[in-house]
């Protein structure tokens, strides 16, 4: 344990070191000091009343800004989508000082507004369920025509269902969704897209064609999408993972047909180049990026151009990332940009301006739903939108190029603005040449062959993008051969979107011949054009693949594969003499519809050298439960000899034998390891961990018959024996014989408390009417002075027994010294109870309880008024007296926080990782402790000390997302509440505790509800003392 804590200590100091000093510009304006680097300086350029609560903002190609602005409302969705009370506002800077100086209401009348994009003369909102064109007519500022662009059909709780649209360079319309409403989208000549996963998806401005996934993923909330010179795509999202280490959102090259984080259910069946996600380009932690803009102009500074800025609404910050190309993805090199050291300052949209000056537009402090920054909401702190700039920055004559003719320039006139100094003409230029169609195709095709500015030619294959001319796609193959990489880039994107066959032959020759950025968007276009002609040269490509990491080329090439769907000629890479061809064509030929090899072809990659290609193969028997038979001899030789390899090998092969579980040759192999009392404990702990995972119903009866004897065997593998005794789902008949072994564990005086609680967890059936022994040994576990895990788990076990009418009794008499941790634990005991006496029993206990103050008025009510009118109205005065105990307990908040500048980090650090808070046990900090809750690890950067000591003293006053506990009603009359772990097509697996889950099949589901008290147990603020809490609330705060 020692040397436990020791590790733990170790590995959170570089946590509590102070934050590196910043060096640049500092400017205060209002509440807010602003940090920047040196030679730039931010100043307002709208705030109240012009703009109270900006959301998203899109410029015109006049320069007027059309902002989303929310009218403070946290509502629930559905409330929102009826009363629609946001609006969009038109904001001019009529005098040209760069401040907005006058407004008009553009349309009102709004779903809450997530996306605001000018295109062609309309501005598109993504207002949740769907995504609006708005189009101002006659020019008086007001938007006439309201046009449902696209209705996605589906509005979850935080309205994560859109986010966008965002124009991209190739012409086409791309948006986010996110998790995990099922939505559908059909195909021509094919069944339709269903899908409850995240994507950024694209269609064409005029809707014809299907709407296509770019990217898949399992994170929950995918936000703004960027577009890099060649077309790559970069989007911000929010858990692309479980929280970890720091680790949460960040940024994510969005590679075609790629599959994200994080991993669960909502990706299956979606169709993978590896066994486990693809990588994120940038981590940014807990900071809840939104915005997201790449830079076209070098007016902020020499090195400026083309990093990508993105708001992170948590953090208070913008970054700034730098992309380097590394393999056919990037690396980034991050800084911030601006930060606040106001809480309120919440970035949510970032846009370069024609002059180059950047807008940050800063929401304040309004919004609550689904982000618990704090319990409060407050409506009355306003946003505002900044303007930064390079103090020394040189003026732009006619940034926006207003002074040209428009209207009656020729294609030619319009070409030669492609290369423009100003990034506002430039883009102007190719959506003009594009909205002029075929007349513009000469004039394109003479720019990429003729321009020798690359900036130009890159601009022209964009323009020839949008026409939609089959002689259009001329311009995109001429690029191919140029030789500017960005130039190539953008026209292989360009053959991709638009399937163009007539472009097979160069594309195919950049497999060989580009960079390796370009080798990827080759693979990428190949794929999509539909040839299967080309299988071989893809083949080929794998063989040639760039030095590590060369992640992204394989992807592309293994997408390419399976979407080519010619398994015998992809078969072919099976038995060629490179590693990497043999896992592209091992992944794609198991990824195509159908079956394509055997057990046979895979079992000699099982071995192979390449620990890439074990892994692929590894992967691909694991979804072939009918192999195992064919395959148990090695995974036999497998767990034999799994003593010298390293913990993750060994939960690796504990996963595989799992997903083989239900092939009675793999069952045996499990068993036999398990029973081998000669073998060392790591093949038997692999066993164990095997069974536990595999999820057979039921489970075979050797598995019973050897976790029975582990349990009664080496103490070693018990923590392991008792981990698959509660999973294993008992098959009938057999439940004693696990009982027995577990009883004698439980009833063990000499075995370690939370080993005892253990085994009462695992008991098949539950607790049921257990000795006295056992119900005195768990009410002794209620001492408040008991670890805070003894308490909240044995309070649970008692909750879930079947408890006499005189053991009601006594337990309601100790309820009046339990302590706050098991109070509200216990009261689920009384829930079908009647009679008078037990209800005044438990009101008199409540009465004199120190702890009573944790319980929820109305929770106490229900209970209370089943055992009738004396017992509700002596509750009456009880709850009376709860409810002046929380105001008491609101004082004892402000009380606390004048101790916290005092307190002292390393005596918080010990209350964290001790027995009395046991925060450790539900929550990491860095690389230790529980997974249950949210991850602590930079806590501090997000949350302030008076969010810290509410978020402890009321638990259920809001959820961090996806912690959000639900309610489970069985069929056979079973109420569970608790997280949700995993989510397959037929289970949901519950987490109920820090130390238990439970597996229940949807078939016995008859009700799932949102739950409205949390996992983690309310009272801890009691549990601790004022001086214990106020070195948590220090310790967490420093955790940044």
């Amino acid at each position: 344990m020692r040397a436990a804590a020791t590790t733990a200590a170790l590995l959170l100091l570089p946590l509590l070191a102070a934050p590196a000093a910043r060096s640049g510009e500092v400017v205060r304006l209002g509440d807010h000091t602003f940090s920047l680097p040196d030679g730039l300086t931010v100043e307002v350029a709208a705030g109240p009343p012009l703009v109270e609560r900006p959301i998203t903002a899109a410029f015109d190609e006049r320069g007027r800004l059309y902002v989303a602005e929310s009218s403070g409302s946290n509502d629930p969705v559905q409330v929102q989508l009826e009363e629609k009370p946001h609006r969009i506002l038109r904001l001019e800077d009529v005098d040209g000082d760069g401040a907005f100086d006058r407004r008009t209401v553009f349309a009102d009348g709004m779903m809450f507004p997530e996306g605001t994009m000018w295109l062609d003369g309309s501005l598109y909102v993504s207002a949740p369920p769907q995504i609006w064109r708005l189009t101002d007519l006659d020019d008086d500022g007001e938007a006439d025509a309201r046009e449902v662009w696209l209705d996605a059909k589906t509005l979850t709780g935080c309205a994560n269902d859109l986010h966008g649209p965002y124009a991209g360079p190739d012409g086409w319309i791309y948006w986010c969704k996110g998790a995990f409403a099922e939505q559908t989208y059909e195909r021509a000549g094919g069944d339709p897209f269903v899908t409850r996963a995240s994507h950024v998806f694209r269609w064409r401005p005029d809707r014809s064609g299907p709407i296509e996934p770019v990217m898949t993923g399992g994170m929950d909330n995918p936000v703004d999408v960027a577009f890099t010179p060649g077309g790559e795509r970069i989007f911000t999202t929010t858990f692309f993972q479980q929280p970890a280490g720091g680790f949460r959102d960040g940024l994510i090259h969005a590679l075609y047909g790629g599959v994200y984080g994080k991993v669960h259910d909502v990706l299956d069946g979606h169709p993978r180049s590896r066994p486990g996600v693809l990588p994120v380009l940038t981590h940014l932690g807990p900071a809840a990026p939104a915005g997201l803009e790449r830079l076209r102009s070098t007016s902020l500074g020499d090195g400026y151009r083309d990093s990508l800025l993105a708001c992170q609404f948590n953090l208070r910050a913008v970054s700034r990332h730098v992309l380097t190309p590394e393999g056919g993805s990037f690396a980034t090199s991050d800084s911030d940009l601006i930060a606040s050291d106001n809480t309120d300052f919440h970035p949510t949209d970032i846009l370069e301006d024609a002059d180059g000056s950047v807008l940050v537009v800063d929401t304040g402090g309004w919004y609550k739903l689904c982000c618990p920054t704090s319990q409060l909401w407050k409506p009355d702190v306003l946003g505002a939108i900044y303007r930064v700039r390079r103090v020394d920055a040189p003026e732009v004559d006619d940034p926006r190029g207003l002074g040209l003719d428009w209207d009656g320039a020729t294609a030619d006139q319009l070409a030669a603005r492609l290369g423009d100094p100003r990034p506002a003409v430039r883009e102007r230029a190719v959506g003009t040449l594009g909205l002029l169609g075929a007349e513009s195709i000469p004039a394109l095709e003479s720019t990429v062959r003729e321009s020798a500015e690359a900036e130009a030619r890159r601009n022209a294959v964009w323009a020839g993008s949008r026409i939609n001319d089959p002689e259009a796609r001329e311009v995109a193959r001429i690029a191919l051969q140029d030789e500017d990489e960005t130039v190539v880039q953008a026209a292989l994107h360009v053959v991709s979107v638009h399937r163009d066959r007539g472009a097979l032959d160069r594309a195919v020759n950049l497999l060989h011949t580009g960079t390796p950025q370009n080798r990827r968007a080759a693979a990428e276009a190949v794929g999509r054009l539909g040839d299967p002609s080309a299988v071989p040269f893809l083949l080929q490509a794998a063989a040639d693949v760039p030095e590590a990491p060369h992640w992204a080329v394989m992807h592309s090439i293994t997408y390419a594969l399976i979407e080519l769907a010619d398994p015998d000629a992809t078969r072919f890479g099976l038995s060629a003499p490179h590693d990497t061809v043999r896992r592209a064509a091992l992944v794609a030929l198991d990824q195509m519809p159908g079956d394509h090899f055997s057990a046979d072809d895979v079992s000699p990659l099982l071995s192979a050298e390449d620990p890439e290609l074990r892994e692929a193969a590894a992967w691909v028997a694991s979804r072939h439960p009918e192999w195992g038979a064919a395959l148990a001899e090695h995974f036999g030789r497998q767990i034999l000899g799994i003593g010298d390899a390293t913990e993750g090998q060994g939960d690796a092969l504990a996963d595989q034998l799992a997903r083989l579980g239900s092939s009675p040759e793999i069952q045996d192999v499990i068993a036999d390891a398990l029973l081998d009392a000669g073998l060392p404990d790591a093949p038997r702990v692999v066993a164990l961990r095997a069974m536990a995972s595999a999820d057979l119903d039921p489970a075979p009866p050797r598995w019973v018959d050897a976790v029975a004897a582990a349990l009664d065997g080496d103490p070693a593998l018990r923590s392991a024996a008792l981990a698959a005794a509660r999973s294993l789902r008992i098959p009938e008949g057999r439940a004693d014989d696990l009982r027995s072994p577990l009883l004698r564990i439980a009833r063990d005086d000499g075995a370690e408390v939370a080993t005892r609680l253990d085994a009462l967890a695992s008991l098949p059936g539950g607790t049921g009417k257990m000795d006295g022994d056992l119900f005195t040994f768990l009410l002794d576990r209620l001492d408040p002075d008991a670890p805070a895990a003894e308490q909240t788990r044995a309070a649970d076990l008692i909750a879930a027994s079947d408890l006499s009418e005189a053991r009601r009794l006594a337990l309601a008499d100790r309820i009046a010294e339990a302590g706050p941790l098991s109070v509200p634990r216990l009261l689920p005991a009384f829930e079908t109870q009647e009679g008078e006496a037990l209800g005044l029993r438990l009101v008199s206990a409540l009465e004199r309880s120190p702890s009573r103050s944790v319980l929820r008025p109305g929770d106490l009510r229900t209970l209370l008024d089943r055992f009738g009118p004396a017992v509700a109205g002596r509750a009456s005065t009880l709850i009376a007296a709860i409810d002046a105990d929380a105001e008491q307990k609101r004082e004892k908040i402000e009380d606390l926080l004048t101790l916290v500048d005092d307190a002292d980090i390393r005596r918080g650090q010990a209350v964290f990782n001790g027995e009395k808070g046991a925060c450790r046990t539900c929550h990491a900090m860095g690389y230790v402790g529980g997974r249950v809750g949210p991850d602590l690890t930079r806590i501090g950067r997000i949350r302030t000390e008076r969010d810290l000591l509410e978020a402890i003293a009321y638990p259920s006053a809001s959820f961090v997302r996806s912690y959000e506990p639900v309610v489970v009603a069985t069929v056979d009359g079973r109420v569970l509440t608790g997280l949700v772990g995993d989510e397959g097509a037929d289970h949901v697996i519950l987490q109920t505790n820090a130390e238990e889950s439970v597996r229940i099949p949807r078939s016995e589901i008859e009700e799932f509800q949102p739950g409205t008290t949390s996992v983690m147990p309310a009272g801890l603020d009691q549990q601790l003392t004022p001086q214990e809490l106020a070195d948590l609330v220090k310790f967490l705060k420093s955790s940044q």
